[in-house]
Parts: structure tokens; sequence; C-alpha cells
């Protein structure tokens, strides 16, 4: 999920950017070698360079006058800032859709794809996300969504059938299949909020279902506050605390996954990301994954999902026909579906699937574009919305949270 690049990116490159604008264009040489154009494609993900590596292999084998290197440092976000204060601006840019790619938007640094042919080949609620995130993309896009990743609620399959439970599509649903959970003698949730990001999980769900899709701009205009619109969110969260494990502040992420695989709880507020994590620790378990049914009006209960990498082609390259041709060679639907089955991913691609059987739950969302965002996609980078949420749990007090929230965005806001 790169939580720690949207940290480390936001620290220090906004203050290169003006360093690089001034520089100017025109710095970079022209990447060609014995007839060959090389280009290089910065990866801010290191954990897909293999699959990356192999399908670059393949586009090589049929683009044999193209030679692309792929960068994925330990250390993205300082190399990435680094890179920017020298206008040493990589061809390609592999990034999720979040601050970081907001940034480069506003240094002006990628080209405009708005009219590119593969976007024809994205499905529609990714394109709308990528507005938004930058303070001047005036609509345009700037980069091509490609594998996307969603948060909901993890279950065991199998308790739910000994309970004779059903997958529920409504927030009282949701409590009866808890309080019915509880009642047996087991844990409905086990939360992990040691690692404070994890409380993110259920706040975005929350967030995006019940709150006003315009409340980050009014927000920033300074016409509505959390108090006006997070009331419910906050009263969700915190009954969903009453119906875990004693010591939600000091269980970690991964021990979190690993008490869930032993059948610790019933239910697992996480995404997909966490699924294979889980399997290492229970290979044999029977999981399942289904949209968070944070309203009572299930027409309102989305998937929440987000760009977990995009491609950007530098405004700067002097290869673009040859860089945005490596694009459309990997938003091609067979190289699309072994990307997110290598990497347990779903597709901003359309009519690619994630196909494993665990996540069946939330196929006809994906398939009917009831698609939601991560809100905090949209905050100030520097709005510490995980560690106001651990406090809350520490402190349960719903007044002073409110006001912090408010009060922390406003400071970040006043900083962009």
């Amino acid at each position: 999920m790169n939580k720690k690049l949207k940290l480390l990116v936001s620290i220090g490159v906004s203050v290169v950017l003006g360093t690089t604008l001034l520089v100017g264009c025109g710095s970079k040489k022209d990447a060609t070698e014995n007839g060959k154009v090389k280009l290089e494609i910065f990866s801010t993900k290191s954990e897909n360079k293999t699959i990356m590596e192999s399908l670059i292999k393949e586009f090589q084998t049929k683009n044999p006058n193209i030679e692309i290197k792929i960068n994925a440092p330990a250390d993205p976000g300082t190399v990435l800032k680094t890179r920017l204060a020298k206008n040493d601006i990589p061809d390609l840019i592999s990034v999720g859709a979040d601050s970081t790619f907001g940034t480069l938007v506003d240094a002006n640094v990628l080209l405009d794809l708005t009219n590119d042919s593969v976007i024809s080949n994205i499905q529609k609620p990714y394109l709308d996300m990528l507005n938004g995130i930058a303070a001047t993309d005036d609509g345009k896009i700037y980069g091509v969504p490609y594998a996307t990743n969603a948060d909901g609620v993890l279950y065991n399959k199998d308790v739910f059938t000994k309970l004779g439970l059903q997958v529920p599509k409504t927030w009282d649903e949701f409590m009866n299949v808890s309080q019915k959970i509880k009642d047996s003698g087991q844990l409905p949730f086990y939360l992990a909020l040691k690692d404070a990001w994890t409380g993110m999980v259920y706040w975005n769900a929350l967030a995006s279902d019940l709150t006003p899709s315009t409340f980050v701009k009014d927000k920033k205009a300074g016409k509505t506050n959390f108090a006006a619109t997070h009331t419910e969110v906050v009263d969700k969260m915190e009954k969903i605390g009453t119906l875990a494990q004693d010591d939600i502040l000091g269980v970690a992420y991964n021990d979190a996954n690993a008490a869930f695989a032993q059948g610790k709880s019933a239910m697992y507020l996480q995404g997909n990301w966490a699924i294979s994590e889980i399997k290492k620790a229970n290979s044999s378990i029977n999981l399942g994954m289904f949209p968070f049914p944070a309203s009572n009006d299930a027409s309102k209960n989305n998937i929440i999902s987000g760009i977990d990498v995009l491609f950007a082609v530098s405004s700067k390259s002097k290869h673009p026909d040859e860089a945005k041709k490596f694009v459309a060679f990997m938003t091609e639907k067979e190289n699309a579906q072994r990307y997110i089955k290598d990497q347990f991913a779903f597709s901003a691609v359309k009519d690619v699937v994630q196909e494993d059987p665990s996540v069946t739950d939330v196929k006809e969302s994906f398939k009917t574009g009831k698609i939601g965002v991560f809100p905090d996609h949209y905050y100030p980078s520097s709005f510490d919305t995980a560690s106001l949420i651990q406090g809350f749990y520490s402190k349960k007090d719903k007044g002073e949270f409110m006001k912090q929230l408010d009060t922390e965005y406003d400071k970040a806001n006043s900083k962009q």
C-alpha cells in the first residue's frame, strides 16, 4: 500500500518543486544507444519488481528497438525527491494515486494523457478518482490507473456456515451477524490498532459511504467540518471497537493476520493485501471478502477501492511515444490479468477480474461499478488521521476526537 512512501515524499518533494520548475526543460539526454531507445521506469512499489521485469522482458521481445530498465529503490521517496531536484525525471513513473502523484502533477512533470487511446481501456470510476488529488489537474488525466486494491470485511466462511449466517448487505444486518457470532462465544472482529494505519480501513469505508462526496472540497473552502458530517462514522467506529478483543491497541497488523488465520475471530476488517499473508499462516483457511456494509441503504454500500499502481509518462521524456507504447502493452487484457494474479490485486483495466475464490463476494461490485474511493487519498498529506483514530480508541472521547480532526486538518491544509 506504500503508506511509508506517502509520508516520505510529502516531507520533502514540495521543497524541491520550485527548483524543478526553475531548472527548465531539455536537461535529459536523448537516451538512444546502438539504435535502441532506452527508457527508465521508476517504481515506488518494490514488491512488484519481479512481475514487472517479466512483463518488460516480453515487451522488449516484441519491441527489440526499445530497452527498458526498471528502478525500484528501497527508499523511493528520498530518491524521487533527489531526482526531481536535479530535473532528472524518469521516462515512466509507476506510483499510487495519492498525494505523491498529486505533487508530480502540480510540478508539471507529467504528460497529459487525457486523449490517449489507452484511456478508453480503463474503468471510469478509477479515472474519476484521479480528479482532485492534484490542485492543478483541471480535470485532465496525467496517469493511467492500472492495479487497484480494496478494503472491506474478510470473513471465515466455515464459521458463517456453522452458525447459519449470510453475508450482510446493510449495517443492521452486519451488527446482527456480529451479535450472533459474539453470542456463540467467538469474537466478531480482531483489530490491530498498535499499527495505527489499520484503523483507516474502516474509517475509509464508513466515510466513503456515509459522508457527502463534496466533503473535502467544502472542508478546504471552510464550508463544513468533521463534526457536521462524520458523527455517524465515529459512532459506528466506536461500536466496532466493542466487538473486538480487549487489547485492540496492543496488537500489530502481522499478529492480527495470524490471529484471524488461527480462527480467533470470525471477521477481520482489512483489504485484499492481507489475504496472501493470512494464507501463509493457514493455507487451509476458507475465507472470503465482502464490501463493508456501512449504511442501512444497501445501494450506498460500495467496495472501497484505490489505485495502488498507475503509469505516468514524464513530460520531459525524449521518447514519449515509446513510453506510451509500453503503457498500452501493460493494459492489454492478458498482461493486466497476469499482473493482478501475481500481486493478488484488482484491476482498473476493463474486463480484467481477480479470479481467486476468496473475493467472489466483491466481484459484483467491481462488475457494476459500485466502487467507492479512499477518502484519505484526498486529505492533506500531513493530516495524520490514523494517529488521531488510534488516540480516539485510547481516550474514547468523541467530542475531543471531532475537535482534533478539524484542528489537525486545518493545520495540514494551511501547509499545502
